[in-house]
This record gives C-alpha cells, sequence and structure tokens, in this order.
C-alpha cells in the first residue's frame, strides 16, 4: 500500500568524540556545507516525505533553527526536539511528536551524509510491500565469530552477512507500539538501533534492502575525506547529465 503521509526523523545529537574536532561532526563543514546539511536535503527533495523532525542536543535547537533549518529553508522540518541520553531516548522523544500512526517514517543518522535518493526509492518500496525495510549492504570481507577468548567459532557465508545502514523505516503505528513495549519491560540494554527494538518488541520481521556501500556514516576524519569525495563527484556528475 502507499502512504499520503511520510515522516523522516533525522538524528544529530551526538558530540563526535571519535572525530577528535571541537565542532560535532554534523556541523563540519564538507564541499561548503554541514555534514547534516545533506542529510537533511536528501529528505527535503523526496517527493514522498511530508515531515521532518530534527533531533538534537537541547543546546543546538536554537542554532539547528537558524543556522541550518532557516538559513538553508528546509520547510518540511517540522520540529526539532531534544535528544535523550541514548540513541532509543531521542527516536522515542521524535516519535512522539507524529500524531499519524498510519504513515511510514524514516529513521535516518543525521552524519550519512551521503545518503542518496535511488536508497530512499527502493526502501519506501519495500516499506510499502513489507511494511519495513532497513537499508543494509552485504559484507565485502570475510567474517568469523569469537567466542570470548578472540578465538574464532564460526565462519559465516559472506552474502548472509549485511552490514546495517540507516534510513530505517517502519509503519508509524508499529514501531511506537514496539517502542512501548521495550519501555515497559525496561530490557533497553545492547539496543543500537530501531530494527531491533521492532525484532525484539515488535510484530513485524525485518526487511533488508540493499543500499549504496557509498552510505557511510561520518564518524571519524577518514570518513568525512571519503564522504566529501563521494559528494564531489556526485555533484560532478550531475552537473555533466
Amino acid at each position: 500500500m502507499d502512504y499520503k503521509q511520510n515522516y523522516a526523523i533525522v538524528l544529530a545529537g551526538g558530540r563526535g568524540s571519535r572525530m577528535g574536532s571541537d565542532i560535532p561532526k554534523q556541523y563540519i563543514n564538507v564541499n561548503g556545507y554541514p555534514v547534516l546539511y545533506y542529510s537533511l536535503k536528501a529528505f527535503e527533495d523526496f517527493e514522498t516525505i511530508t515531515g521532518i523532525i530534527l533531533v538534537t542536543i537541547p543546546d543546538d535547537i536554537e542554532y539547528c533553527q537558524h543556522e541550518i533549518v532557516d538559513k538553508y529553508n528546509f520547510t518540511k522540518v517540522k520540529a526539532i526536539v531534544p535528544g535523550g541520553t541514548e540513541r532509543y531516548n531521542s527516536v522515542r522523544n521524535a516519535l512522539d511528536t507524529i500524531i499519524e500512526d498510519n504513515s511510514l517514517v524514516f529513521i535516518h543518522d543525521g552524519a550519512r551524509a551521503c545518503i542518496d535518493t535511488d536508497t530512499l526509492r527502493k526502501l519506501y518500496s519495500d516499506a510499502c510491500r513489507y511494511r519495513n525495510a532497513v537499508a543494509a549492504v552485504t559484507s565485502k570481507d570475510t567474517i568469523r565469530l569469537s567466542d570470548d577468548n578472540k578465538t574464532a567459532v564460526f565462519t559465516p557465508s559472506r552474502d548472509k552477512v549485511w552490514i546495517i545502514q540507516t534510513p530505517q523505516v517502519f509503519n508509524t503505528g508499529e514501531i511506537k507500539r514496539a517502542y512501548n513495549r521495550m519501555e515497559t519491560s525496561g530490557m533497553c540494554d545492547g539496543i543500537t538501533d530501531d530494527a531491533m527494538v521492532m525484532e525484539r518488541f515488535g510484530d513485524e520481521k525485518i526487511h533488508l534492502t540493499e543500499s549504496s556501500y557509498a552510505n557511510i556514516k561520518v564518524t571519524t576524519p577518514d570518513d568525512l575525506y571519503v564522504a566529501e569525495n563521494i559528494l564531489k563527484n556526485r555533484k560532478k556528475n550531475k552537473n555533466s547529465c
């Protein structure tokens, strides 16, 4: 089924300690724009998105409003909400602003600046069919699982090993119910993304949608260099068409 209302939650509340910068990674300049700009721009331009909720630390709300949302005219940003102690707290705060349950919500890390429209369209199509869709790519490397003594015990087939990314797309009502159950249970330890919330506390199996290896998360200075070149080449190719 198609959905008339579709939202994006963009998480931008990190401090980026691994970046080794005084500036939080989401505000670092890449090719003339902050990292966060590119994530918001992707959803602003994606035709099926009707509203964006930006999540940041409380002290940065005013900065994001004036220096990001207003400056770059992101008209789809409907709210800027404070993040919580953990990632899932931040997502919960954003979900609480969405009244419409019969909709889809794209939950995305603001530091994944290289998300592209083709991936967003594939995620939307799969989410309409399977009721959820999680961006992922198969591992290029051989993976070995170990025991507590760092002894290799199992080597899974690479084509069965997926590296999970964002966006992660869910029926809004279903992901809200999963979050409610998680909070009621108090079993939040080890939750690192929204697909885990749905797996543990939801009623739907997770569908993996093949994404792009370019959809990296900017975490370290090396990532920043890679993202800069991906975005530069993408702009160059677009201008040459």
